[in-house]
């Protein structure tokens, strides 16, 4: 039976639909939050780009440290309470960065940033895990493009409503629609039933006999299973080699934005900055829409592993260029482009994920991915940040972009050399008949 389209899904799975909108409405305010939070510190230190690097690390480790944990816990408990309670911690946190006025209270956007992204990880573990469970098995390529097409969509329009917001009335107003939409969030995923986040209850247990195991033990069944699936661990690979690159974008957008191309045209910084990340949350989002179809003839045609290879390969290549393009519209155009390119990708590779792993250990799996690629961004962002000592932020750009797309030819390599293959339904019609896991080089 075909998937339903995108409209078809949301018109008729009511608890999709609602975990969409939780996450539109949350995402907004999120994008509002990050674009507003990076034009305070800039303002307040002076544009000193060791700030900047501390604000994007401490955004990105606390998420790579805690994921593993968020995974082992949303695979036991209930997910939806998990996502509710997440929402609401981050209500009164994101208030505190109103505090925020002079270089003294830096601290203070550094710590809220910390916190909010510690919860932020047990609502992501909470949702990814869930949304295959809602979606279903036939639609779960259609659900994986919606939520995160939905989130770069609002990516493109919260930044650029963020960076108008703090050009026209200030910062603090960001900060008032990020701690809303936290709160309209937790009452959409409210309305979800309990039951449709997994495929089984989770059941309370005991007594000695029933004592369940530790959560690093969960932890380590988790990074078994993927050191013992070869597809699944060279997912993880491939993802944690693009990070050495890619990881390096937020950082490459506020110093391109806020430094190279401000006052073009009598643009501001916060504009130029906005703009960046509008043009790679359109490109996204229309990654995201077409992921649905490719996803589908790659399936047919057994392509999907060469997809992936390329696709990474390729969106490096544009994306290094960026950094000799003389105009800010410009090297809009080919972040634009190189975003479609990633984020169709990123679909089909998330919903591969999600396929070869069960849900007893989606959670953990998902998020161990998850962690190791933001570990990897968080050491690529500290260690941009200390290279603009020596190298221009174009420079920068170029160099990132060659190692984001060294994932793709590893890739290529570990599939072409029979290292790693797919399972039956997914690897080319010359192989349906082999074994779909190889040893773990």
């Amino acid at each position: 039976m075909a998937s339903l389209t995108y409209i078809q899904l949301v018109r008729s799975n009511r608890s999709f639909r609602r975990l969409l909108i939780g996450q539109v409405i949350s995402e907004l305010g999120n994008w509002f939050n990050f674009i507003a939070t990076l034009g305070l510190v800039r303002l307040v230190s002076h544009g000193a780009a060791e700030v900047t690097t501390i604000l994007l690390v401490a955004r990105l480790l606390p998420f790579t440290i805690f994921a593993p944990l968020a995974g082992a816990f949303v695979d036991r408990w209930s997910r939806r309470t998990v996502m509710i309670v997440s929402d609401i911690a981050r209500i009164l946190v994101a208030l505190s960065l109103l505090l925020v006025r002079q270089p003294e209270d830096l601290w203070i956007a550094y710590v809220s940033t910390v916190v909010l992204s510690f919860f932020g990880a047990f609502f992501e573990a909470a949702k990814n895990a869930s949304v295959p469970n809602i979606a279903g098995e036939r639609d779960l390529l259609a659900g994986n493009a919606l939520m995160f097409s939905s989130r770069f969509l609002l990516m493109a329009f919260g930044a650029a409503l963020g960076g108008w917001t703090a050009a026209s009335v200030g910062y603090q107003a960001a900060f008032v629609v990020n701690a809303i939409s936290f709160a309209a969030s937790a009452y959409s995923i409210w309305l979800i039933p309990d039951r449709e986040t997994r495929h089984s209850e989770v059941t309370e247990t005991s007594g000695p006999e029933s004592r369940r195991p530790s959560y690093w033990s969960d932890i380590r069944e988790g990074w078994s299973y993927i050191l013992s699936h070869a597809p699944v661990a060279a997912i993880l690979g491939a993802n944690i080699l693009w990070a050495t690159g890619g990881g390096a974008i937020n950082l490459i957008s506020d110093r391109l934005g806020g430094l190279v191309f401000a006052g073009e045209r009598g643009i501001s910084g916060d504009s130029a900055v906005a703009a960046l990340y509008f043009a790679a949350g359109v490109g996204l989002f229309l990654g995201m829409m077409i992921a649905r179809r490719v996803g589908a003839y790659l399936e047919v045609g057994g392509q999907t592993a060469s997809f992936i290879g390329w696709a990474l390969v390729v969106q490096g290549l544009i994306f290094a260029l960026i950094g000799i393009m003389p105009t800010l519209w410009l090297a809009c155009l080919l972040l634009f482009i190189s975003r479609i390119l990633l984020a169709a990708e990123f679909a089909v590779q998330e919903t591969l994920l999600m396929r070869l792993v069960p849900d007893n250990l989606r959670g953990r799996v998902s998020t161990t991915d998850r962690a190791a690629e933001l570990l990897v961004w968080s050491f690529s962002t500290a260690v941009a940040g200390w290279s603009l000592r020596a190298i221009e932020p174009r420079t920068l750009t170029v160099i990132s972009g060659l190692l984001s797309a060294t994932s793709g030819v590893v890739w290529l390599a570990l599939f072409a050399t029979r290292r790693v293959r797919l399972p039956r339904k997914y690897g080319p019609v010359r192989d349906r008949g082999k074994s779909s896991v190889a040893p773990v080089p």
